[in-house]
C-alpha cells in the first residue's frame, strides 16, 4: 500500500460518486472509535463536545477517586483523556477546565492521602505550567475566568512536601503580575 498525500486523496475522492463517499464515510464510522467521536463532533458539535467533556472529566476522577477500589493514580491515563477531548475539540476554555480539574483532583488527592512522589509533584506542576501558557497564549480573558480556581490551587497546597507550594505560588505570582498590580495568592 502507498501512501497517499492530501492532494492525491482529494484528487482520488472527487472522481466517486456521492453513494460511494457516503459508503466510505459509513465504513470508517465502524472501523475505529477515535473516527465516530470525530463525525459525531462534526455533526452534532455541542452535544458531541459535551459528552466527550464529561467522559474526559469521569476518565481523570477515577485516576484519583475509584467508584470502586483503591485509587489507581494513572496520571498519563489522566493526561490521555485530557488529550482525546483537546484533538476532538477546539474548545480551549473546556481543556484548560480539565487541565486544572487534574490539578485540582491532585491536590486534593494529596491533601486526603499525605504525601506523594516527586514525579507526581513534577506532573501536576507541569500541568499548571500549561495551563498559565495557554491562558498567556489566549490573552487576558481566560485568566479572569479561571484566576479563582488557580489561586485556590496554590492556596490548597500549603504544608505539602517536596517544595510544591512554593514552586506552584512562583508560576502563579510571575504569570498573574501580567494581569494584576499585586496578585496575591491568598
Amino acid at each position: 500500500m502507498t501512501k497517499l498525500s492530501l492532494p492525491e486523496l482529494k484528487k482520488q475522492l472527487k472522481t466517486y460518486k456521492a453513494e460511494e463517499l457516503v459508503s466510505i464515510i459509513i465504513d470508517c464510522y465502524k472501523s475505529s472509535a477515535e473516527v465516530k467521536k470525530y463525525i459525531h463532533m462534526m455533526l452534532e458539535p455541542e452535544s458531541t463536545e459535551n459528552q466527550l467533556f464529561d467522559e474526559a472529566k469521569k476518565k481523570i476522577l477515577n485516576q484519583f477517586y475509584p467508584n470502586r477500589g483503591e485509587p489507581k493514580i494513572k496520571l498519563a491515563e489522566a493526561k490521555k483523556a485530557i488529550s482525546e477531548f483537546t484533538k476532538l475539540s477546539n474548545n480551549l476554555a473546556r481543556t484548560i477546565e480539565l487541565m486544572i480539574y487534574y490539578v485540582e483532583l491532585g491536590v486534593e488527592f494529596t491533601n486526603d492521602y499525605g504525601d506523594m512522589y516527586e514525579s507526581y509533584y513534577y506532573s501536576m506542576a507541569s500541568m499548571y505550567q500549561n495551563v498559565l501558557n495557554k491562558i498567556n497564549d489566549s490573552g487576558s480573558g481566560l485568566y479572569h475566568v479561571f484566576q479563582d480556581r488557580l489561586r485556590a490551587i496554590v492556596r490548597n497546597t500549603r504544608g505539602v512536601g517536596w517544595g510544591f507550594h512554593d514552586q506552584l505560588a512562583d508560576l502563579f505570582y510571575n504569570f498573574a503580575v501580567v494581569y494584576e498590580e499585586d496578585p496575591e495568592v491568598g
